[in-house]
């Protein structure tokens, strides 16, 4: 029986180099669109940040004001190309921080709105689409890493 590799034929054939460019933009606009809303509304994002009752109080606004602007700026770098592999690291690790806070929540019984792409109030869809949702959003850049080290090391 053949190997999944010999089966599609070899790794030269995909266009790593493309896919991983894709991905990072994707992840770009996901990082830059989430930033947008909670920048121009900090006080309604500390609400939503204060209603996951994670951080102490005295973190809660520093948060709302930093975290879109952190967003924001990581989002740029991938879409410029600048410190790539650095922000696509901190991108991961983001997203993979949001997604343990959601579930960690999700534990405790506590069914917050995300936050992640409005800081409007309002009704908190059930936490199991926000926490299948978070991870595919965690899926790309996980993917985007895996797709630039092959267009690296093709070899592997």
């Amino acid at each position: 029986m053949q190997g999944l590799r010999q089966q599609v034929g070899p790794a030269s054939n995909v266009p790593w180099e493309a896919l991983a460019w894709l991905l990072r933009m994707a992840v770009a606009c996901v990082l830059i669109y989430a930033s947008a809303d909670k920048i121009i509304r900090p006080h309604d994002f500390a609400i939503i940040v204060k209603d996951y009752r994670l951080l102490p109080d005295a973190l809660v606004n520093l948060t709302a004001i930093w975290l879109p602007w952190f967003e924001l700026v990581l989002g740029v770098c991938l879409f410029t190309g600048f410190w790539r592999q650095g922000a696509l690291f901190l991108a991961t690790s983001l997203l993979a921080l949001f997604w343990v806070a959601l579930i960690v929540n999700y534990f405790r019984g506590i069914n917050v709105g995300c936050g992640c792409f409005t800081s409007t109030p309002g009704e908190a869809a059930p936490m199991l689409w926000y926490i299948g949702r978070d991870a595919l959003l965690l899926a790309l850049p996980l993917a985007a890493w895996e797709a630039g080290r092959r267009a690296e090391h093709p070899e592997v």
